[in-house]
């Protein structure tokens, strides 16, 4: 089993990591993606990514993997292609600065958002800004879809960067959540099609210090899994009332 060592960068909050941060919990929650005190859970509000794998990467932790420079050379490979695209959509771009000037910004938000500190000045107004004034021309379904496509295609490139087999998938939870917000925000299809997302955040239960009340409120499944994981032969045990009173005895 690979063991990682997080973390491996220094991380702090930005302008807008912690509002993102507690939007994203919100919309997780009520997708039964997280748990319902996940604003509480310490391994999820973190900004260090656990070592333990099973446990997902929250995309505000990244920045604890990666460090500055993988992050940098994915939003270097995607505006390369975003430069290099046909003039209808490169245009938009280059209207507001060259390519330095984008992979600077964006590169800039990235770090902000995934723990590296306070990066991008003006947080979400400013990013609210550019989106309504100087991108407005792509925030439409033809726009979406070629944005989505070049940023699916640079990840593609840029799994170099990404030692941990995690990182991708929070790579892609982090877009998912902007183009959703954004396809909310200016009314076009939503064009996450960015690959696998992270799945639901399990935690772990430890019996011996939960109350026989709180045993007995969890799930048959989540009594049954977390015995399992304990070395426990569960198919000894046969419904909830049986799988309870084993529990008590751990």
């Amino acid at each position: 089993m690979t063991k990682f060592e997080h973390p491996k960068f220094p991380t702090r909050h930005g302008y807008m990591s912690e509002k993102i941060q507690r939007d994203y919990i919100t919309s997780a929650i009520k997708k039964k993606l997280l748990p319902t005190e996940a604003h509480r859970v310490a391994q999820i509000v973190s900004l260090s990514a656990s070592n333990d794998a099973t446990i997902p990467i929250q995309f505000w932790q990244l920045y604890s993997v990666l460090g500055q420079d993988p992050i940098v050379r994915i939003v270097e490979n995607f505006y390369e292609r975003v430069f290099a695209d046909e003039d209808w959509f490169t245009s938009v771009f280059a209207r507001v600065g060259g390519i330095g000037h984008h992979i600077n910004t964006q590169a800039g938000m990235w770090i902000d958002v995934m723990g590296g500190g306070p990066y991008y000045h003006g947080a979400e107004f400013r990013l609210n800004f550019h989106h309504t004034h100087n991108a407005m021309q792509l925030m439409n379904d033809k726009g979406a879809e070629r944005w989505s496509q070049l940023m699916l295609d640079a990840l593609d490139d840029s799994a170099s960067q990404m030692s941990d087999p995690r990182v991708r998938l929070s790579i892609n939870t982090f877009l998912a959540h902007f183009m959703t917000k954004y396809s909310q925000d200016f009314a076009f299809e939503n064009r996450s099609f960015f690959g696998q997302t992270n799945p639901p955040f399990k935690q772990k239960i430890n019996f011996m210090r939960m109350t026989a009340d709180a045993i007995e409120a969890l799930s048959e499944i989540e009594i049954s899994d977390a015995l399992a994981e304990r070395g426990v032969d569960v198919t000894k045990y046969q419904g909830k009332k049986a799988l309870v009173s084993k529990a008590l005895m751990m």
